[in-house]
């Protein structure tokens, strides 16, 4: 037996000698994609050995890889025997996508160094000898034995804090911000954090030990304003209709957000009451619409945010359950559709640090995109629909158990893999990106994504679609011609939003040092089949990084670390902001770059 780890997924554990890693992971209940059954043909389970001896590479690792990269250590899963005890390290797109969506992605440590602090304190009790007011006897306490100069005491603190030194006989934890005390209970208290990225679709929150920095709980939920709308346009427009439309929007998204912390807390063993800071992302238009800020002007030329700069407010005046006197900070907007959440994931990759040339995409519902040259960095926002989150799509669902999140063609056919391997539901947008790019190389469609003879396309109710998965006594899972040019406009309002940035820096697309491709859904595309459907700039696979929640990243560390914090204040301030509207020949552009794999610098 031999010990295999599986990273970052945290799956380790013993498996026989003689058996593959593939099977190994499918042991440890690590999900590798692996469409061709283990066979070394569709090249999908692609892992790096950092630790540890394992078998020789075989012709089939040779073929997926360079020499270089088979001496880093890379190999396909299906094809390497451990022999011996092994580390691997996965990477997020070898992993189906419910895996993919639980990894972090980017694992950025920094010293603790919070606006709140926690302290222990041991007063005398008040006397007739010595009759002090409890908040100077308080602050006594904290000079003499902290060094802190008295300051404020939060009111909701003040209306409790008499009775609650007497509960706890005049010891406590006392939490101060910046000179006012905002929180307190008994002694040993672990205090926590707050760290939410609010998505347009998908929520990311994060309960942070203050002390450590460490990340002790996190989940993931629906938006539920997404009732309202799955893009944000018609957000802006329901909310601008009525102040009551806009309350009860916020209303639904504060509720979402309590009930999930205090789901978390009660699987640490905590209260929402321990939440001593909270730090919250979201995009410009979601941002308004938490703070019940107007939107209407979003939606008008020339979109520009109401607030641009940084928000602090107490938590409880938004309605968020948290400490007394807990304060909540949103980080700086930079344009109307380039928000905070865009701010936090260039703060996570460090963008402004990075020397080169960097691009740095965040995919989703709205796609930001940046380019850093040499310190000089300006973003972009493009409207990519819903396609990726499967809306919009004749048999699109979500990344959830049956949806087809993988596609290969063999011998003419495809080839599918379901999240959770079993029987097919619909596709998710990683699926219909990977199909489409199949169609695309195997002839279905041409280079205009018009749909062409092939025995698989059929046409149902004048519109022609492929036959993706038979399924029989149901309906077969098609992707139709409607479909296809879902997908291209999509990939079209990406591509352009780069090419964009790389014309206005004066270089091409080889000149790019470093992709970076953050984002619940880009955490789980096919680096592969967005080069080949042109999405993406077609540069070799080793300068594209996929770090997943980069936003949510972002968000912890201005949460632990006020130099982070003044550091994101900076990003905004610096980072130039490129209009798609106000480009050259706009219209010319945009249909030189709608056909599939086109070129275009």
């Amino acid at each position: 037996m031999h010990k295999v780890e599986f990273m970052p997924v945290g799956r380790r554990g013993l498996c026989p000698e003689g058996i593959t890693l593939l099977e190994c992971a499918r042991r440890l209940d690590v999900d590798l994609v692996g469409i061709c059954g283990g066979v070394g043909v569709c090249h999908r389970c692609r892992v790096q050995v950092v630790a540890g001896p394992v078998s020789e590479p075989t012709a089939e690792d040779r073929e997926a890889f360079s020499e270089e990269e088979i001496g880093q250590g890379r190999r396909l899963a299906c094809m390497t025997v451990p022999q011996g005890d092994i580390r691997v390290h996965v990477p997020p797109e070898s992993l189906s996508a419910p895996q993919r969506t639980q990894v972090e992605g980017l694992e950025v440590r920094v010293d603790p160094d919070p606006l709140v602090r926690g302290f222990e304190v041991r007063m005398t009790a008040p006397s007739l000898g010595r009759p002090l007011p409890d908040d100077r006897n308080l602050w006594d306490v904290l000079r003499r034995d902290h060094g802190l100069a008295p300051g404020t005491i939060d009111l909701a603190v003040q209306q409790v804090l008499a009775s609650r030194l007497r509960e706890l006989r005049f010891e406590a934890s006392v939490v101060v911000r910046e000179g006012e005390i905002i929180a307190l209970d008994a002694p040993a208290t672990r205090w926590i954090g707050l760290a939410v990225d609010i998505g347009t679709t998908k929520i990311a929150v994060y309960l942070v030990d203050m002390k450590s920095g460490d990340i002790i709980a996190s989940a993931g939920l629906m938006n539920p304003q997404i009732s309202y709308g799955e893009d944000i346009i018609a957000r802006i427009h329901n909310a601008g209709e009525s102040v009551e439309n806009a309350a009860r929007m916020q209303t639904l998204l504060v509720d979402a957000l309590n009930d999930s912390v205090s789901a978390l807390c009660a699987e640490i063993g905590a209260e929402p009451a321990h939440i001593v800071d909270a730090v919250l992302v979201a995009n410009t238009a979601v941002h308004h619409l938490f703070l019940r800020l107007p939107v209407r002007q979003l939606g008008l030329v020339p979109y520009v945010p109401g607030i641009g700069g940084a928000e602090d407010f107490k938590a409880r005046d938004i309605g968020l359950k948290t400490a007394p006197g807990a304060w909540a900070h949103m980080l700086p907007n930079i344009a109307g559709y380039v928000g905070a959440d865009h701010v936090a994931m260039l703060l996570a990759i460090g963008m402004s640090r990075r020397e080169g040339v960097t691009l740095a995409i965040d995919i989703g519902t709205n796609t930001e995109i940046c380019l850093n040259r040499g310190g000089r960095m300006k973003s972009v926002s493009c409207a990519s629909g819903p396609a990726f989150e499967g809306a919009q799509i004749r048999f699109g669902m979500r990344a959830a158990v049956g949806a087809i999140e993988h596609v290969r063609f063999r011998e003419g056919r495809p080839e599918i893999q379901t999240i959770g391997g079993g029987a097919p539901v619909g596709i998710c947008g990683s699926g219909l990106l990977d199909a489409v790019a199949q169609m695309l190389q195997e002839g279905v469609i041409d280079a205009t994504g018009r749909m062409l003879d092939h025995p698989l396309v059929r046409r149902r109710d004048g519109v022609q679609e492929f036959i993706l998965a038979e399924r029989p006594g149901q309906e077969d899972i098609t992707v139709s011609q409607k479909d296809v040019r879902e997908l291209q406009a999509a990939k079209t309002a990406i591509r352009l939003g780069v090419q964009a940035l790389v014309e206005d820096a004066g270089i091409k697309d080889e000149d790019i040092d470093r992709v970076i491709i953050a984002g619940a859904f880009g955490t789980y595309i096919d680096v592969e089949s967005s080069i080949a459907i042109g999405m993406l700039p077609a540069l070799p696979l080793g300068r594209f990084d996929q770090v997943g929640n980069a936003a949510g990243t972002g968000a912890r560390l201005a949460l632990v670390s006020r130099e982070r914090r003044r550091e994101a204040l900076a990003i905004a301030e610096l980072n130039g902001y490129l209009e798609l509207a106000r480009i050259p020949d706009f219209n010319e552009k945009f249909a030189a770059i709608t056909p599939m794999g086109a070129s275009v610098s």
